[in-house]
């Protein structure tokens, strides 16, 4: 697979870690950072824990389009309503056309910092928008784990035949 995660302006350098646990749990290894407030940092590096290949090897870049650049699909994750209305899929189906837009190139997820989400100039880089539903009395979701969901359905979506044009791995 040719996925990309996407990190956006992430205050926390746990948070970077543990996404970076996530990915390699679920066999994703290519990150990118843009302008995260901290990093590298030991916290980053703590909460990896044992995925700090992960961390070594993530790009850093200064805006969110320099990290999408050679991607041919991208999904940005949001759980705030909108007032424009982009495509929206939750994290199956999502997962899914990843796994078949990956075929054509490298693909991104794209998620925003931990207090605000991405703004809307962020989800005009994206073809969709991913919502991971949650508690509507409760939707706050830590950063690292909206990526574990996203990524272990990208891992069950790599293993099943989605549609013409799949081949598995």
């Amino acid at each position: 697979m040719t996925i990309r995660i996407v990190l956006v302006g992430t205050t926390h350098p746990g948070n970077i870690g543990a996404v970076a646990r996530a990915m390699k749990n679920m066999g994703l290894s290519d990150l990118a950072l843009v302008n995260p407030r901290y990093f590298p940092h030991d916290d980053a590096t703590a909460r990896a824990s044992g995925a700090t290949d992960i961390l070594e090897s993530a790009t850093v870049v200064g805006c969110l389009s320099e990290a999408l650049t050679d991607c041919v699909y991208v999904a940005g994750a949001s759980a705030r309503a909108r007032s424009i209305s982009w495509p929206s899929m939750g994290p199956r189906d999502c997962a899914e056309r990843m796994i078949l837009e990956s075929k054509a190139g490298k693909v991104a997820a794209v998620f925003g910092p931990e207090k605000s989400g991405l703004q809307n100039d962020d989800l005009d880089l994206c073809h969709t928008l991913l919502t991971i539903p949650t508690n509507p009395e409760f939707s706050s979701l830590n950063l690292a784990m909206a990526v574990q969901v996203l990524t272990y359905e990208l891992r069950v979506a790599s293993t099943l035949d989605v549609g013409p044009g799949f081949e598995r791995e």
